[in-house]
């Protein structure tokens, strides 16, 4: 496939909840050819949470638009305001958590590409031992 300019809107997207809390890839090698990484919105309800998982192969760049976002990075929380970004490094286990009140939205962008598709994210736990854990914190 190649690169397309073409634009993509968060509603083109249908929403993937198998992690937990909506996430869409809007900007990737399946919508638009991409050949060095992947962009999307993760939208959290308060309560909600997107399971823990790493990345072998490529760096998370994250940036909280709206709302406070609780990153578990190897066990440890780090709080991202709004207006915020944080790096999550290659190989580094993350869960996403909204303790608060209100909705968080977050861009996120992964690069480089794994090899393959499937070899580009590692699950360590389920949607619902996530939930389990941002309901018990």
């Amino acid at each position: 496939m190649t690169t397309t300019h073409k634009t993509i809107a968060r509603g083109d997207i249908p929403p993937n909840t198998r992690r937990g809390a909506e996430i869409r890839v809007l900007l990737g090698p399946a919508t638009v050819g991409s050949e060095s990484g992947f962009l999307g919105v993760a939208v959290l309800e308060p309560g909600e949470s997107i399971a823990e998982h790493y990345h072998p192969y490529s760096e998370e760049f994250l940036y909280v638009v709206s709302g406070t976002l609780t990153v578990d990075l190897d066990g440890e929380p780090a709080v991202v305001e709004a207006d915020s970004g944080l790096l999550v490094p290659i190989k580094v286990r993350h869960r996403l958590r909204n303790m608060g009140t209100v909705p968080v939205k977050a861009v996120f962008h992964l690069g480089p590409l794994a090899p393959r598709p499937e070899l580009g994210h590692v699950d360590t736990e389920s949607a619902e031992e996530a939930s389990a854990f941002t309901r018990q914190a």
